[in-house]
């Protein structure tokens, strides 16, 4: 089956908060212009899943739910034939999505003052979920090598060793920088924080939106015993585009630290669970849409050469990280030698080029922008040449 991966759907007036962006800046419903920035795609809903809802709808009541057996069975089965994963059902709590879970994985598991260590530049989220939880903030750079990032271990041991750094956030695989963590790397990760007693909460939202030539490895799949002291948090919404039907799957294989997880959980949801539509649009993707998401990474992966081959041959001063998962590429414009706040105001006013700035992702994203490459590639097209009319009068 060939699916539809060349319509938009119009979202002006939706509540969007990507698409008020455009109102912001002054562009009209008629400009046909699309924001390339926060992580939701611009394509139609798989129709196997749109056909679950609509089944659901007419012929459920939309009351209270829990997860059916069919649905656990689901999402493990998904692990299992997608990830190589062996999980269990019992394994699995609900979270409206996996900002909540990291959110509650440091309040639930670290005190005020402890440490909580992250690799950036990383998912903007991930800082406040430590900083607003009073936590502090560790921070092991990735070191820029060429087209992609790696860890530094000798710094990444260094701050995990201290004695206050309790948890480590793994964005996996990485955003912005598009990485695919190997087995070695992983590993290596886990040795270090079993090493040294720090807890591993594994986001792995975008493990499925994996670029040719690539693997994504499970963190609790390495083996028993980092299963046993890891989170994994799980969604399908980076990859159906479900994320307003607030559903994840958050995975504890660890029966102590579940038991503690689901007890604070408690405290500010005394009945804790998922959208019911989310339940219905989970197991309908996971059962039915494995083809549907060969052919959105085809398209992602598309939109990235074209992006890649322009840039080389029109601003080589631009370059462009190795996007090896996720649909957001992260680039770099400092060869143009324009400072990243005048780099944001050419985009918006003159460009109409709507990205997410490298800024919100720390000190070492400024002059980086990001770019959502989930649309069709016609507007992957559309906004190269518009950047090409205007960037051709600064860059001689």
């Amino acid at each position: 089956m060939s699916y539809n991966f060349k319509t938009v759907n119009n979202r002006f007036g939706t509540g969007s908060k990507k698409w008020n962006e455009l109102v912001a800046n002054g562009i009209k419903p008629d400009e046909d212009i699309i924001p390339f920035s926060v992580a939701d795609m611009e394509f139609e809903t798989a129709p196997e899943i749109k056909e679950a809802l609509k089944e659901k709808i007419d012929n459920s009541v939309l009351g209270y739910e829990n997860p059916t057996p069919s649905y656990l069975n689901a999402v493990c089965n998904w692990m299992k034939t997608r990830h190589n994963w062996d999980a269990k059902p019992e394994w699995i709590l609900p979270e409206h999505g996996v900002v909540d879970a990291f959110f509650h994985c440091v309040k639930f598991f670290t005190q005020p003052g402890e440490g909580v260590l992250l690799m950036t530049p990383i998912y903007y989220p991930m800082y406040h979920a430590v900083l607003d939880n009073a936590r502090k903030l560790v921070d092991s750079p990735l070191l820029r090598c060429g087209d992609h990032y790696e860890i530094d271990f000798t710094d990444f041991e260094k701050k995990a060793a201290d004695e206050s750094t309790k948890l480590c956030i793994l964005c996996s695989p990485q955003n912005p920088c598009g990485r695919v963590w190997t087995r070695e790397e992983l590993q290596k990760i886990a040795d270090i924080c079993l090493k040294h007693h720090v807890l591993v909460v594994s986001d792995e939202i975008h493990f499925d939106l994996i670029m040719p030539g690539h693997e994504h490895i499970v963190y609790a799949s390495l083996s028993k015993e980092v299963e046993q002291n890891c989170i994994v948090c799980t969604a399908p919404s980076k990859t159906f585009n479900l994320a307003g039907l607030q559903t994840s799957n958050i995975f504890v294989p660890n029966p102590e630290l579940r038991e503690h997880y689901l007890k604070c959980l408690k405290q500010t949801n005394p009945n804790p669970k998922c959208n019911v539509l989310g339940y219905v649009a989970c197991q309908a993707a996971y059962e039915h849409c494995a083809d549907w998401l060969d052919e959105c990474n085809a398209v992602i992966d598309t939109n990235r050469k074209l992006v890649v081959d322009f840039l080389a041959k029109e601003f080589p001063q631009i370059q462009v990280i190795d996007l090896e998962a996720t649909y957001l590429l992260w680039i770099d414009w400092r060869g143009l030698g324009i400072d990243y706040k005048e780099l944001e105001r050419i985009n918006h006013e003159e460009a109409k080029l709507f990205f997410d700035e490298g800024y919100v992702f720390g000190a070492q994203g400024e002059g980086f922008e990001r770019w959502n490459l989930a649309c069709p590639t016609r507007y992957v097209e559309e906004a190269l040449q518009r950047m090409k009319t205007t960037y051709s009068k600064y860059v001689k």
